[in-house]
């Protein structure tokens, strides 16, 4: 089959595109047809080798945490997903990804794909899907008529931050950009704040709830926004470089999330698009061929939107 891998670390162009064999599943697992992968920033980290302690990975490594594909064959022991079936899932860190032609994964790490989109589009709904579940309702616990201040809302995850926090009946207030800011509306913010234009902590004018981090950010900055949460209040950071601060004088905890894979959840968040509660917004579309040019253009700043990714015979 043909796949993407990585012999070395190093730059986007360690990708590789190459022939290499086809995984057979084991007991438990089951064999993929893939219809697509996604590009996640986590993969050029990795990719680049840093995050080699908490992601050891034997080389050659496919990358790909997403996949969006079809049940092609069922190892021992595996009752469901069938032959036939077609499935998301979020794979893990360490194990061969989905930039392939064929991938292997655990059948209990897998959930039926959405009927009501493209099966390669819905390769952009697990991993960024379930970073902003885990971080509202398991960290944040966020119930209706709270205030949250979502940074970064224009990203990947952010788009559904804001879906799924409005949908809890929040008041969302979001940060992004000036040519993002019709789109964050789009997905139910209620308060707008272009971060480029004013100081962001300044113009949050009421305590909130929560405070949602999704994008890189200073000290200074990041403990300014905290500031303005409420006492008792939460701090739920993704970019677990800058840790989330915490006050405890006034009872603020900070929390960084470190997603993880849940079939149960990501099920949810299926039944949700399927009954038009969450759109799965796809930014680009590109063959396995490309994976190498979508790094480059990530480390250039020249990405927008989710980046599905695809076998060049799909």
């Amino acid at each position: 089959m043909k796949a993407v891998r990585f012999h070395q670390y190093g730059d986007p162009d360690a990708l590789v595109y190459e022939e290499v064999n086809q995984p057979t599943p084991g007991a438990g697992d089951v064999l993929v047809r893939v219809a697509a992968t996604t590009f996640n920033g986590v993969d050029a980290n990795i990719r680049a080798g840093l995050m080699q302690e908490p992601m050891p990975l034997d080389l050659p490594h496919i990358p790909g945490l997403d996949v969006a594909g079809t049940v092609e064959e069922v190892g021992e022991g595996v009752e469901n997903p069938q032959v036939g079936d077609r499935v998301v899932g979020f794979l893990p860190f360490t194990a061969d990804g989905a930039a392939a032609e064929y991938v292997v994964a655990a059948a209990d790490g897998l959930a039926p794909a959405p009927s009501s989109v493209p099966l390669a589009d819905a390769a952009a709904l697990p991993l960024v899907g379930l970073t902003a579940w885990q971080a509202l309702h398991e960290h944040a616990n966020l119930t209706s008529g709270q205030r949250i201040l979502i940074n970064g809302a224009s990203g990947a995850v952010g788009g559904y931050a804001v879906q799924l926090a409005k949908s809890a009946g929040a008041h969302v207030i979001a940060t992004a950009g000036p040519q993002a800011l019709e789109a964050v509306q789009a997905a139910g913010a209620d308060e707008l704040i272009d971060w480029t234009a004013t100081d962001v902590a300044a113009a949050v004018e009421e305590p909130v709830d929560v405070l949602l981090n999704l994008a890189p950010i200073n000290p200074d900055d990041f403990g300014a926004l905290a500031s303005r949460v409420r006492d008792g209040g939460v701090v739920v950071n993704t970019t677990v470089w800058m840790p989330a601060p915490s006050d405890p004088s006034r009872g603020v905890e900070g929390i960084d999330l470190y997603v993880r894979s849940d079939a149960a959840q990501l099920a949810h968040l299926v039944d949700l698009v399927d009954r038009g509660e969450l759109r799965i917004e796809v930014g680009q579309r590109a063959g396995l061929k490309d994976l190498a040019r979508v790094h480059s253009e990530a480390a250039a700043g020249k990405l927008t939107g989710k980046v599905v990714i695809t076998p060049d015979d799909v």
